[in-house]
């Protein structure tokens, strides 16, 4: 099993979750401060919201990418992501779901 699976595992997450906790999560400061089982709560509430939002092209639609960005900030502000370290969080997590976007777009589709 690879160290990537294996950390999946270890987490109790899928492919997906893990994805967007280790983008939750690499800021230290963020996990000290949310404890790892918060970050799991709120990775996957991410993929549940961000993939119901995901079109096809939504990357290249400025209101449909808004949208999300206003979705993963109401999410991480419910469950106390800590204020300041909010937008850089923001950041990583629409970029890791550009990166899951086509996946998602190719399931849809079938």
């Amino acid at each position: 099993m690879s160290a990537a699976k294996q950390h999946g595992v270890d987490l109790g997450l899928n492919d997906n979750e893990v994805a967007f906790y280790d983008a939750l999560a690499a800021n230290d400061s963020a996990v000290e401060a949310m404890g790892k089982d918060e970050l799991k709560v709120i990775a996957a509430e991410l993929v549940t919201e961000v993939r119901k939002s995901v079109t096809i092209d939504w990357n290249l639609r400025e209101g449909v990418r808004a949208k999300i960005k206003v979705l993963v900030k109401r999410i991480l502000r419910k469950h106390g992501y800590p204020p300041d370290l909010q937008d850089e969080a923001t950041k990583t997590v629409l970029a890791q779901a550009e990166l899951l976007c086509a996946e998602w777009a190719d399931t849809a589709a079938h």
